[in-house]
């Protein structure tokens, strides 16, 4: 079994592999056979370039259910989950998109995943869903029930989204820890591929006991940067070749490379 994410030493630089979009997904073409075959591969090259963790998402499934997703959904994850869980030695993650965070605690808890990200755990977020509320209090009742130790990393002010709770920065990202749950938070530019304000990293890194990464934007030139006032990074877009979309092994060195330096 792949070590838990929270025993790792730091920096966490953890990879993301965005799922091609899954059955029942509006632009759905490829089978789940043909998909976890894929994800296997990327995510074993990230392991290889030496990625500390894995997360997998339903990155092309857009638009997103602004609840929960559909059935389809949560069996080709599983499916494509256990698959990266069998193949690797270190942990791996799931988000289940937009923010269904009670089905990816269910994948996890079948696939033997050790983390998940939530991007809306705590108050109410305006976003191209429309009102998305926190159900941090099911989610860490659900995960007690199931008597397992899922780490759940989550966001404060997330991309694409603006959150209609008005307090300070650091008093948000306390409430994530101490109030919601939060074993680590992870701060975001405003989109997708959008570079992670510094000031704001440090502060959030500043306010909490616990870990903070930053979750977009990282690459090759701003890793030192982000890693000078936070525990690790998310990074995805950055690993990616532009002409097929997949995880490419150079880029991830290069990224790992950066990183060490």
């Amino acid at each position: 079994m792949a070590a838990d994410l929270r025993s790792l030493d730091r920096p966490w630089l953890i990879g993301v592999v965005h799922l091609p979009a899954l059955p029942a997904a509006p632009n759905a073409e490829l089978d789940v056979a043909t998909i976890r075959q894929r994800a296997v591969e990327d995510s074993l090259t990230l392991e290889k370039a030496g990625f500390s963790a894995v997360i997998l998402e339903n990155f092309y499934d857009a638009p997103f259910r602004r609840g929960r997703v559909d059935a389809e959904t949560v069996a080709a994850m599983s499916v494509i989950v256990a698959a990266v869980v069998d193949a690797l030695g270190v942990p791996v993650g799931v988000n289940v998109l937009r923010n269904d965070g009670l089905s990816a605690l269910a994948i996890a808890a079948a696939t033997g995943a050790g983390f998940i990200r939530v991007n809306i755990l705590a108050g109410a977020a305006v976003t191209d869903q429309g009102l998305i509320e926190t159900e941090a209090d099911e989610l860490l009742r659900r995960r007690a029930s199931l008597g397992i130790d899922v780490a759940i990393l989550a966001d404060v002010d997330v991309k694409h989204a603006t959150s209609l709770d008005t307090r300070a920065l650091d008093i948000r990202a306390q409430d994530l820890v101490l109030r919601s749950g939060a074993d680590a938070v992870l701060v975001t530019g405003t989109a997708t591929g959008g570079a992670v304000d510094l000031e704001q990293l440090a502060t959030v890194a500043e306010s909490i006991d616990a870990p903070t990464l930053a979750a977009s934007g990282t690459d090759v030139g701003s890793i030192q940067d982000i890693l000078a006032r936070s525990s690790g990074a998310l990074v995805g877009t950055a690993l990616k070749d532009p002409s097929t979309g997949r995880i490419d092994a150079k880029r991830s060195r290069e990224f790992i490379e950066a990183a060490r330096s």
